[in-house]
């Protein structure tokens, strides 16, 4: 857990209840609201109450005065658990559950109500497709399956008629084939039934138009109704299928928030966004003066008159759109936290989770994670051009719950719910996958952390929206299909590596920050300029870590950062104190921070310092930030260099170009156009033992290839392995054993040099000397020779 602008982000009230952290804070009154997270809590208070709530100021008072001691004194005040956040690498492993595993979870997902006469099977037996998917299931190597999560209208298909038999005789087959099952809540899809029944759950959109039902994700999440059916089907589903000897895990929902689903303007929207407002504010003073109501005379009276931000003339206040945007993310996070507590009173031998896709739905996905046992995600890494972007999503992902990790199998990993196994559906052109691309994404997947691959889908349905989505098998169920026998492979592949894979794990030096709020806030239309999109700064940032074959992590600025040799904190537009105060503890205690433009010039409530940018960290940076100027992407000023800061090329100064006027910091580099020609663009300053680098404008990828370049020198980070430049190398580990990955990303082989002998795992090999790795190719290795055979 960390803190942030809004209270300690991530830990739930009972945290600061009933933990006693220190002798002088035993004394300080319970949050109001502590009550409302409690599991005897009704749903409707539950919803209105979530991180950035009630009780902000006294917990964000108490994050500051634990900071202001351990910046007093340099040591951290036991048994305070702020700084316990992570757990060291050797913590991890000793915390790690004994599971004798010897296999990996490789599977499908799986839809048997797809496969029942007349679209499968026989009027005889209507079900026998069944069986025979399950015979080839078992050929592919696969040992679990999801199933379920779209099925609320067969399972109930009239009030309060429930029919699980059919499910549970897929399960009884799955478990007589030695198949487990992951079985997903069906909340996604509700049925006709209750939509006819409870109109009022059908979301309304900014404008106030209905959302239609016959699809999925038509529902408002704020709506009792829909949460109280919600709670019958999960309760029924799990008193019925849950004993099932089959069952391994629950996946909550799916992808919940897609299809801009995140936010909805119902009536019982209205309701619960007053109270989280009033929960979190208490005061409608307060409430206009943290907002900034007074812009255009739009102060309230009474919590009644606050607006959602409904379409509107002109832009809403820009602190009340981010307030609605959290409202929006802790209503997702509360009722998936709903169902994870059902599911875990009801199967507690059955940890939970849900498919998660890399952010880009507008929820704060750190919040969710810590809300499941594990992560699981999506992952469509076949339809991206670059290697750099896939492995970006997965390392954002991954990221997203770094302890308090349980999984089914007892690892520390992320599992994949859903890979991709062929072309999709949504797209202009929807190309095929070719040969070998799906096996190279899948050990990009591995290599990346993930303990479990579970490929999407098993089949092309017959019928419905996905009918032409690529799958394992088409229409048409050959078992010479090339999908089906290159999985078989990996299948193969698998069982080798999956004893050698047992308690490793990715570890990373280096981070990059990113909060949801700060990306929220950046999205807003009142931004200085709409060219500059965060993703694309983060991108640029991660690539060039990432073409170097150097592991990177994702943190939130809440946490704590000291594990890491080097923190990138891009374009923080949004920083709370806290934030700051944590930044600056990581660079006195010898972190190294790259800050860049568009850093502290809002608060949390999206209100501008009267005291310089960035704010609260001027001291940090050693500059102050005067103007800054915003460039059309068609214009471009250019960097000058001083000192040791090699380049390989003319750099670019784009997008943005703060004006710097430095206090203390020594220049890096200048611009050499405009009235601000010879004013610093880049800065370093010492801090306490750190560095604090401060780049004020956006450039292109050549200069962050120099940026990385220089870094690694400068804070004693080591590539990998050195490998030509199309190769990417990833590394999981364990103690003194290192798994290396190398993946060819190109459509032509590429020659490695092994300087000293590699043990190859898949076919038990050694290599040194030349190594023609073929176009699409993998290796996994690691340092010690293969044994020798016996004569």
């Amino acid at each position: 857990m960390g803190f942030g602008g809004n209270g300690f982000a991530g830990a739930s009230l009972e945290h600061f209840r009933f933990a006693a952290w220190a002798p002088a804070w035993a004394a300080a009154p319970p949050l109001r609201g502590a009550v409302r997270l409690t599991s005897g809590s009704s749903p409707k208070v539950r919803r209105s109450f979530g991180r950035h709530g009630d009780g902000k100021a006294w917990a964000e008072g108490i994050a500051l005065e634990c900071l202001n001691l351990v910046l007093k004194n340099g040591k951290v005040p036991a048994p305070c658990p702020l700084f316990r956040c992570r757990l060291s690498s050797a913590r991890l492993e000793s915390k790690r559950r004994a599971s004798g595993r010897l296999h990996m979870y490789f599977g499908v997902d799986y839809y048997p109500e797809h496969w029942v006469y007349p679209y499968g099977g026989t009027p005889e037996n209507p079900e026998a497709c069944w069986a025979e998917d399950i015979a080839l299931m078992q050929e592919a190597g696969f040992n679990v399956v999801r199933m379920g999560e779209f099925t609320w209208g067969l399972l109930e298909p009239e009030e309060g008629k429930y029919d699980f038999a059919w499910m549970r005789r897929v399960m009884d087959l799955m478990h007589q084939a030695g198949i487990r099952v992951i079985l997903a809540t069906p909340t996604a899809a509700p049925p006709l039934w209750l939509t006819r029944k409870h109109p009022e759950i059908l979301p309304l959109d900014e404008s106030g138009l209905t959302r239609h039902p016959g699809t999925r994700r038509a529902v408002c999440l704020c709506s009792d109704a829909f949460w109280d059916y919600s709670k019958r089907i999960v309760t029924a589903m799990a008193r019925a299928l849950g004993d099932h000897p089959a069952l391994l895990a629950w996946q909550i929902d799916n992808a919940i928030g897609g299809h801009d689903t995140e936010e909805s303007f119902n009536e019982a929207s209205r309701e619960e966004w007053h109270l989280w407002l009033k929960a979190k504010y208490e005061t409608i003073q307060r409430l206009n003066e943290a907002l900034g109501l007074r812009h255009w005379g739009q102060i309230v009276s009474d919590w009644d008159e606050v607006p959602m931000p409904q379409r509107a003339p002109a832009p809403h206040n820009p602190g009340l759109v981010l307030d609605w945007r959290r409202f929006c993310s802790d209503t997702i996070v509360q009722y998936v936290r709903m169902q994870a507590e059902l599911l875990r009173q009801l199967t507690p031998h059955a940890p939970v989770t849900t498919n998660l896709k890399p952010a880009v739905f507008r929820f704060d996905h750190f919040d969710l994670a810590e809300v499941l046992d594990f992560v699981g995600i999506e992952s469509a890494a076949v339809l991206r051009p670059r290697s750099a972007e896939t492995a970006f999503d997965i390392d954002l992902l991954r990221s997203l719950k770094k302890t308090g990790i349980r999984t089914p199998d007892g690892e520390t990993g992320f599992w994949v719910l859903e890979h991709k196994a062929g072309h999709v559906t949504w797209q202009d052109l929807n190309s095929l996958v070719r040969p070998g691309v799906l096996r190279l994404f899948t050990y990009q997947l591995i290599s990346r952390g993930a303990d479990a691959i579970l490929f999407f889908r098993w089949r092309q349905p017959r019928f419905g929206p996905e009918q032409f989505h690529g799958a394992v098998f088409s229409h048409h169920r050959r078992k010479e299909n090339r999908v089906f026998r290159e999985i078989c492979q990996i299948g193969e592949e698998i069982k080798l590596l999956a004893p050698v894979l047992k308690g490793t794990h990715v570890v990373a030096e280096v981070a990059i920050l990113f909060s949801h709020d700060n990306d929220w806030a950046l999205q807003e239309p009142t931004h200085p300029n709409r060219h500059f999109h965060l993703r694309d700064h983060l991108r640029l940032i991660y690539t060039a870590l990432h073409d170097r074959n150097i592991p990177v992590e994702f943190a939130r600025p809440s946490e704590d950062l000291t594990r890491y040799k080097l923190v990138f904190a891009p374009s923080l537009f949004l920083l709370s104190s806290a934030e700051a105060e944590m930044l600056k503890y990581y660079v006195q205690n010898g972190g190294t921070l790259v800050g860049t433009f568009c850093t502290g010039l809002v608060d949390e409530h999206h209100v501008a310092p009267d005291t310089g940018y960035p704010r609260e960290l001027t001291d940090l940076f050693g500059l102050e930030v005067l103007e800054f100027d915003a460039l059309p992407p068609d214009e471009e000023n250019h960097l000058s260099f001083k000192g040791g800061f090699q380049t390989s090329h003319l750099h670019s100064a784009r997008i943005w170009c703060d004006i710097i006027e430095p206090k203390g910091c020594q220049i890096l580099a200048t611009y050499t156009k405009d009235f601000y020609a010879g004013k610093p663009a880049i800065t370093l300053h010492p801090y306490g033992n750190g560095r604090a680098i401060y780049i004020g404008t956006l450039s292109g990828p050549a200069f962050y290839a120099d940026l990385v370049n220089w870094l690694r020198s400068l804070c004693g980070i080591h590539p990998l392995l050195k490998v030509p430049e199309a190769v990417e190398v990833s590394l999981r580990q364990k103690d003194d054993v290192k798994v290396y990955f190398l993946l060819n990303h190109h459509n032509q082989q590429v020659r490695i040099q092994f300087l000293k002998p590699m043990h190859d795992y898949l076919t038990g090999t050694t290599l040194v000397g030349s190594y023609d790795l073929p176009p699409h190719g993998v290796l996994v290795l690691d340092e010690h020779p293969a044994p020798a055979k016996p004569a």
